[in-house]
């Protein structure tokens, strides 16, 4: 049965998977291959998700985790503020239109998020799952949820479908199911249906009968 903080390795999935495709195509476009600039541009979303992702966990894991060991959560904020750093880089890259710069500054993105996020699945969220209540993760996700805008809630949805697996699919919608307002549910389904086509819908509903 799906637990609310496996939510959290569904999105790092999404992280991993959304900035392997702009890491790629910007080092596409380097190289002189055209029509790759709305990948690239996603980066600005992605960055957006990151960020309210990252002051959740500032404002519930990371407090959460201090209590029952002291000091670790210390690196993984440090972490957050060279995110931040390497996202400020590839912007400025981007902006300018320098198709070199950009690549590198794509491959050092990628490069500190998938340590961060290698760090986090195997160190913090070991710990968060294993010696935090189920009561007090609940309420740490429920405050990492509501860093999200309600209105951009369909927007996070329709970015994060496309870019996982059947099975994280299945994950999320599960949280989703028990987690939110019923009207909410409902109308998420509908966004999940559209970003991710009937086949794989019909596989989703297949795995959640009565979905």
């Amino acid at each position: 049965m799906a637990e609310p903080v496996d939510g959290i390795r569904v999105i790092h999935n999404a992280f991993r998977n959304d900035l392997s495709q702009i890491d790629s195509a910007a080092l596409d476009a380097a190289r002189g291959t055209a029509g790759r600039d709305h990948t690239i541009g996603r980066y600005k979303f992605l960055n957006e998700v990151l960020d309210w992702h990252a002051k959740g966990e500032e404002l519930a894991v990371f407090p959460a985790v201090e209590k029952v060991a002291p000091l670790v959560a210390e690196s993984y904020l440090k972490d957050h503020h060279g995110l931040d750093a390497a996202y400020a880089g590839l912007d400025r890259a981007y902006s300018a239109r320098d198709s070199l710069e950009t690549a590198r500054a794509t491959a050092a993105f990628r490069f500190h998020l998938f340590m961060h996020l290698g760090k986090e699945d195997s160190h913090l969220y070991r710990i968060f799952r294993e010696r935090i209540p189920l009561p007090e993760q609940v309420q740490a996700m429920n405050v990492m949820a509501g860093q999200v805008p309600k209105e951009r809630f369909a927007d996070l949805t329709a970015w994060l479908y496309p870019l996982v697996s059947a099975t994280d699919r299945e994950t999320m919608t599960r949280i989703w199911q028990v987690a939110l307002p019923p009207p909410l549910f409902i109308s998420m389904k509908e966004v999940i249906h559209t970003a991710i086509g009937n086949d794989d819908w019909a596989e989703l509903t297949r795995r959640i009968p009565g979905l």
